[in-house]
């Protein structure tokens, strides 16, 4: 009988881990997210070993607006606004580049990307995330939300689930993103 102490005492380890747990918010594999800022509502990948979130952009370019510098682009999906959207740079984002898409005469290993940062609802969290804009349009979804966006939202990623979280509704107040 001298495992029943040793199996009370492993379950006291977990304690800490199971109340960390609860703590989160579990999602699918997919999701829906209010782009509150873009007016606009896009199916999302939660993919966990990417590091940052990916938003599909087109004709993506830097311009200067009172000694910052701004990007202007248009959303890189089907049912885009004819506007373009404009925001301020937050940084360039290097991101490694996958064998298949590596050109060993540029001798470069990396694409440099530009970053803004959004406000992203999904479920009913609402959080303001860095998102670098690039040419999604050959992926299923138009927005990929990466590991450091998944971790503001305290999220636990199951894929066995798809929109776990259902249709996103947030309170659009910029304050209460964190």
């Amino acid at each position: 009988m001298r495992l029943e102490p040793l199996a009370l005492l492993f379950c006291l380890f977990l304690l800490p881990g199971l109340s960390l747990a609860a703590d989160k918010t579990i999602y699918g594999l997919n999701e829906y997210a209010t782009l509150p800022e873009l007016d606009t509502q896009l199916a999302a990948k939660l993919d966990t070993g990417a590091k940052t979130a990916s938003l599909s952009a087109r004709d993506i370019r830097r311009f200067k607006r009172d000694g910052e510098t701004w990007v202007r682009f248009y959303l890189g999906t089907d049912d885009a606004q004819a506007q373009p959207i404009e925001r301020p740079l937050a940084r360039i984002s290097k991101i490694k580049r996958r064998a298949g898409d590596y050109d060993a005469e540029e001798e470069k290993t990396y694409t440099a990307r530009p970053v803004i940062e959004l406000n992203i609802c999904m479920g009913s969290t609402l959080r303001n995330i860095e998102v670098n804009l690039t040419d999604r349009s050959a992926f299923q979804y138009p927005l990929l939300i990466g590991s450091e966006a998944l971790k503001r939202f305290g999220a636990l990623v199951d894929p066995s689930l798809k929109y776990a979280a259902g249709k996103p509704d947030c309170a659009t107040d910029a304050n209460s993103a964190e």
